[in-house]
């Protein structure tokens, strides 16, 4: 009763103070100074009242006393400092996060460090190991080859593979939300039935071509084009930065058609025109193929026609591949954080560890901090998709904190660790360069700033101002 009294009491306070304390015209949340005002006084006087008459009802019993903090037997668990695992995930999440863990700290792990030293990228082999245990295609029904996990479970995978290699993750969140997810909600049944389970298997492995090279974060003036000639498309243009592309059998491709509307279409690797040389020489994501897309009069039957018209097509995939990509780099902040805090706790210098001192402890605590809530909001927006309630806005807002965030902890690792922090020895190098690609990647940090920016204010401020001048 108390309780509802104050909430009362405090709702019309602020109505008050909204409709007597300032002109009607001033349009601010709260008037600057309520102390000042008089209907603070009036509020004050009504939650006084409201008690006093609380303490003469002698029919009132005292609430009960409630521990908020537990007992004693229990203990701040630093790796998860929300208890977000143990109280918010289903069993089948756990089982799934387990068993993913498992896996990738035993099949990928052991070689990362080499495959990133000699670019030994991810193929058909590593593909088919994932597939095996259900990582392609994760949230997809089982008719088409899929688990039919939930988001949350697809986030929770991201994040194992990423705590190995964000080339890895790079790879399967290609496969899994820029192949598969366009073709079961764009292909027609065809489509899914021939395409699907062997990608959810590992055995065709698929990439997206939307980059081109004058056109990253504006695609809608891609240049490639699409021109219908009977019972066929044929695709000119070109792509690059395309994750998967020279090692790629199934070939996810936009275009401008004669309408000017961008569509999207399925080509398969050996069709006439097409090429995919690699980029070479990148000093991140080295363990997953990078390359371009040349299409050259490239024939595709007009039943590979995607049915989404517009950039809501590729703008849906990226979405669901952003929303991984933020779980995702939770995983590398997160071994960056692990291999930090051992190296600190075991490094003696004057006498002490390093995690003795203050800075280090602040860094530590500051990483703690970001991954705990970066994990919070990946749950909460997971479970909105999972009801059907998610808003693209809430993934680039998670996309660009997260990705942020995680390459901040990577760096101050990196530095935490000294001389031994550039040496891939210890991963946490390895971790920072392939998050400045990741930060970079899927809509940079600026470009998902001016998504929230638009939504926070109504006005689209992508372009500059048509009085500006170079």
């Amino acid at each position: 009763m108390l309780r509802g009294l104050q909430r009362a009491a405090s709702v019309t306070a602020r109505n008050a103070w909204a409709n007597h304390c300032r002109p009607s015209s001033t349009r601010v949340a709260y008037p600057k100074h309520p102390s000042r005002c008089c209907c603070s006084r009036w509020a004050s006087s009504l939650l006084n009242n409201g008690m006093d008459e609380m303490e003469n009802d002698s029919t009132l019993a005292a609430p009960p006393v409630h521990n908020a903090f537990g007992d004693k037997s229990t203990s701040f668990d630093w790796q998860d400092p929300l208890q977000l695992y143990p109280l918010q995930l289903s069993d089948e999440e756990h089982a799934v996060q387990q068993a993913t863990a498992d896996f990738c700290q035993h099949e990928l792990l052991p070689g990362i460090v080499q495959a990133n030293r000699h670019e030994h990228v991810l193929d058909h082999e590593m593909m088919r190991r994932m597939g095996a245990v259900g990582m392609l295609g994760s949230t997809l029904p089982s008719a088409y080859g899929g688990a039919g996990l939930g988001y949350v479970s697809y986030g929770l995978i991201a994040t194992e593979v990423e705590r190995v290699d964000s080339a890895y993750r790079s790879a399967m969140s290609v496969q899994s939300s820029l192949v598969m997810y366009p073709i079961y909600a764009y292909g027609n049944e065809r489509m899914k039935r021939t395409y699907l389970p062997e990608l959810a298997k590992g055995n065709l492995i698929g990439c997206f071509g939307l980059t081109e090279p004058n056109h990253g974060s504006d695609p809608s003036l891609m240049e490639t084009r699409s021109r219908r000639d009977g019972n066929e498309v044929v695709l000119n243009g070109s792509k690059n930065w395309i994750t998967n592309s020279p090692k790629a059998d199934v070939f996810i491709v936009w275009a401008r058609n004669e309408a000017g509307t961008i569509k999207g279409y399925l080509v398969d690797r050996g069709t006439p025109g097409l090429e995919t040389p690699s980029i070479e020489g990148k000093f991140s994501l080295r363990a997953s193929a990078t390359g371009y897309i040349f299409l050259d009069d490239v024939r595709v039957p007009l039943e590979n026609e995607l049915s989404v018209a517009g950039l809501k097509g590729p703008f849906s995939c990226l979405n669901h591949a952003r929303y991984g990509i933020a779980w995702g780099v939770l995983g590398a902040a997160e071994a960056c954080f692990h291999q930090a805090r051992s190296y600190t706790l075991e490094r003696a210098q004057f006498g002490a560890p390093l995690a003795a001192n203050q800075l280090v402890q602040k860094k530590l605590a500051d990483m703690l901090t970001e991954i705990a809530l970066g994990r919070a909001g990946c749950l909460q927006v997971g479970r909105l998709m999972e009801s059907g309630r998610a808003q693209p806005e809430m993934i680039s807002l998670l996309k660009r904190n997260n990705c942020g965030k995680a390459l901040d902890i990577a760096r101050v690792a990196r530095d935490m660790l000294g001389g031994n922090g550039v040496s891939d020895e210890y991963h946490v190098i390895r971790h920072v360069l392939n998050l400045e690609a990741v930060n970079t990647y899927e809509g940079t940090h600026d470009i998902h700033a001016l998504i929230l920016g638009r939504a926070v204010t109504g006005i689209p401020a992508f372009a500059p101002p048509a009085t500006a001048t170079p």
